[in-house]
């Protein structure tokens, strides 16, 4: 594979995977939560604690990036992946 393929002209792996690597063990299970009723509601199974891991997960990402736990750039990565929010 060529250097253009796995990394961006900024020199960061095209792959954005990395920003969820040492992510503090609370966000890693609200985002477990979030994923896993995320299958449920797209399968369209009924599920009525999507809206409280959906809030958890909102909650997490911000508390980590405040108290920087994560950087910024990881909590967009997070908002965009798992609670399916487009940054303007």
């Amino acid at each position: 594979m060529s250097f253009s393929k796995k990394y961006t002209e900024a020199g960061l792996p095209a792959d954005n995977n990395y920003l969820e690597c040492g992510l503090p063990a609370f966000l890693q299970e609200s985002v477990l939560a979030m994923k896993e009723a995320w299958k449920k509601r797209d399968a369209g199974e009924k599920y009525l604690h999507w809206d409280c891991d959906y809030c958890n997960l909102q909650s997490d990402i911000n508390n980590a990036e405040v108290n920087q736990l994560i950087s910024t750039e990881q909590a967009w990565y997070l908002r965009e992946k798992y609670l399916r929010i487009e940054r303007i």
